[in-house]
């Protein structure tokens, strides 16, 4: 059974999976899964992966345009070189591993980028998905699970007062700016992070026009000095401050309330970017965790354990200006990703799952750390806050090369960015992660001296 622990609100140790199919408020009355569509689909899976790893990448790069869909699943992103050695496909997902089109299974570190915390193909998430889809996903009218879904987010989530949904974390962000800049009448916005791939914060890509990157200012982050400036050079046609809270560290207590005071002072929005910390540093967010609250933010990822859900919450008056603007997706509340979202709320109300993902992130980083002193390689350290976590290499072809071996040894790191804690990383799961990292230390010792 792949749930296997986790820890209760008091820290105390408990019986996952037990805690949870035991009570009835968790399966929300869900119908049982369907073995025949079970059966159908696992049969379907065997079909597809008579090709071999190869075959697919190949395949893949002759009829998409980077070979992924997702840009950090490119094989350059996955390991550095798009000759790189490892897998680039999988045929399925469960708990904390994933079986590649070959058929080799790994344990995955890096939970899809995030946007899984409970643990692949959770089964109460799973019930409840299944159960939408069978009531139909989507109709002429709004989903029920759309209203009880944001009375939900706004009980959790310290700004939120209404919520506007959406798909994706991108579209969230963009509607973010949208908003302030519609609330505010100004054009200006000033940002640190990562926000996605759409024009309003794509500065330094092609086919982004001039104008649209003139009105989008970039600081560094935790720099209080240069926010201060970006702020009095933007003067009265600042909109927002967007940030990303968390950026591989956590921020100065200064660097937050700062862009707080910021904001407010040049009547200005303040957005954050909960993509990934919501519903895993806290469940509210950075901003529940830290107690700095924004106008705005836009939340996903983990919200619906991996289906496509992305949501913008914030202030009543600045939200509202959605009635001024136009913010609208055919998709944004079809039910089944909806019904994910509810799922994970339920985990959420009866288990501190961001607590756990801090505990459980803390054992992965010790595990790698014991892996790494025992090997004796240096020059690789662990990095990051317990919840996300990164592996740091002092060369980038050692790093390439420690994917590639680890891979072997049946363990999927992330290349250059976070690993992430789920509660579906149980004792089996750790060791399992400090087996595969020695291996591939030891793999990568042994050729660098040969070498």
């Amino acid at each position: 059974m792949p749930f296997r622990r986790f820890f209760d609100r008091g820290g105390k140790e408990t019986a996952r999976s037990e805690q949870i199919t035991e009570n009835p408020e968790m399966v929300e009355e869900a119908a049982p899964v369907d073995e025949a569509v079970v059966e159908e689909t696992e049969d379907e899976s065997a079909e597809v992966i008579e090709h071999d790893e190869a075959d697919w990448t190949t395949r893949a790069r002759a009829v998409l345009p980077t070979g992924a869909s997702t840009g950090s699943k490119r094989s350059e992103a996955l390991y550095g070189a798009a000759d790189a050695n490892g897998p680039t496909h999988f045929a399925r997902a469960v708990g904390c591993r994933l079986t590649d089109v070959d058929g080799n299974e790994y344990l995955d570190c890096t939970m899809a980028l995030g946007a899984v915390a409970l643990g692949y193909a959770e089964p109460n998430v799973i019930r409840a998905v299944v159960d939408a889809i069978a009531a139909g996903n989507v109709s002429a009218l709004s989903s029920y699970l759309e209203v009880d879904v944001a009375e939900r987010l706004c009980g959790v989530i310290p700004c939120a007062d209404r919520v506007q949904f959406l798909k994706t974390g991108a579209e969230a962000m963009a509607a973010a700016v949208r908003l302030a800049r519609s609330y505010t009448a100004r054009d200006v916005v000033i940002g640190c992070g990562y926000f996605g791939w759409l024009d309003w914060c794509s500065d330094e890509v092609l086919g982004v026009p001039a104008g649209v990157k003139d009105v989008f200012r970039r600081v560094p982050f935790d720099d209080v000095a240069a926010l201060e400036r970006a702020v009095t050079d933007a003067g009265d046609q600042l909109a927002a401050i967007v940030i990303e809270p968390v950026v591989e560290r956590l921020p100065s207590t200064e660097w937050v309330a700062r862009a707080r005071e910021l904001a407010t002072s040049a009547g200005a929005v303040l957005v954050f970017d909960e993509i990934k910390t919501g519903f895993r540093l806290r469940t509210g967010g950075y901003q529940a965790y830290a107690d700095v609250v924004p106008d705005l933010a836009a939340f996903g990822k983990a919200m619906a354990n991996g289906f496509p859900l992305s949501a913008v919450v914030g202030d009543r008056d600045v939200m509202d200006a959605a009635r001024r603007t136009w913010i609208s997706s055919t998709l944004a509340s079809e039910a089944s990703a909806l019904a994910a979202a509810a799922a994970v709320l339920s985990w959420h109300d009866q288990v501190d799952v961001c607590d756990s993902l801090w505990h459980i992130g803390a054992e992965m980083r010790r595990a790698v750390s014991a892996a790494i002193e025992a090997s004796g390689v240096a020059g690789i350290t662990v990095d990051g806050v317990d919840p996300m976590w990164m592996l740091r290499f002092d060369r980038p072809e050692r790093e390439r090369r420690f994917l590639e071996l680890a891979a072997t040894n049946g363990v999927l790191f992330k290349r250059g960015a976070y690993n992430y804690a789920a509660l579906a990383h149980d004792e089996d799961a750790l060791r399992d992660l400090e087996r595969g990292a020695s291996g591939a230390l030891v793999e990568l010792r042994d050729e660098e001296a040969g070498g």
